[in-house]
């Protein structure tokens, strides 16, 4: 079951940005550079890890659009970043730092040609989904956060309890025993 978040964003936002309607909907639609937001990140190993020799060149060319909804998410036309402003200044700063390893994970899959939203799959058996969330697990295990910290963060509004325990499968990484 596709959740009412993901079915605005992934099939009205395409319409509105073609209709150019997005300016008159979700405000500025004014696109800023990611350094100028996100110091440090060409630095992080996480980040080096997904980009390699190119880590500088992509982040320097990265563009950020400010929006009024949801947490983070990647543009699938152009690969921009999109950040709910909102979330950005009042959110966990440690879910903040997994959510841009999260979407820039999405970024260089959007660069290697691949769908970020193949509607082919529910968003937790998406193979795009379950790479970036991965990913952003084995980065947390890294900063040290625990099990019971890792499964918080993944517990999101959007995912049910049952799409959460797929999704730890289809992730294929043991978080001990869970708490549902």
């Amino acid at each position: 079951m596709v959740n009412p978040f993901e079915y605005v964003a992934l099939r009205l936002l395409p319409l509105f940005r073609q209709l150019h309607l997005t300016k008159l909907i979700f405000g500025s639609t004014s696109a800023y550079m990611f350094m100028d937001y996100f110091k440090g990140f060409e630095k992080v190993d996480a980040v080096k890890c997904l980009f390699g020799d190119k880590t500088e060149e992509v982040l320097a060319n990265l563009k950020v659009e400010f929006v009024w909804f949801g947490y983070m998410g990647v543009d699938n036309k152009d690969g921009h970043l999109m950040v709910n402003e909102r979330y950005l200044n009042s959110g966990d700063k440690t879910e903040i730092y997994l959510d841009v390893v999260h979407e820039l994970c999405h970024v260089r899959q959007w660069l290697d040609g691949r769908d970020l939203f193949d509607p082919r799959y529910e968003y937790v058996d998406r193979p795009t989904e379950v790479e970036a969330y991965r990913y952003t697990v084995l980065e947390a295990k890294r900063l040290g956060l625990s099990n019971e910290q890792i499964m918080d963060y993944l517990r999101a509004e959007w995912i049910s309890t049952q799409d959460l325990k797929r999704l730890i499968k289809n992730m294929n990484i043991d978080l001990g025993p869970t708490n549902f």
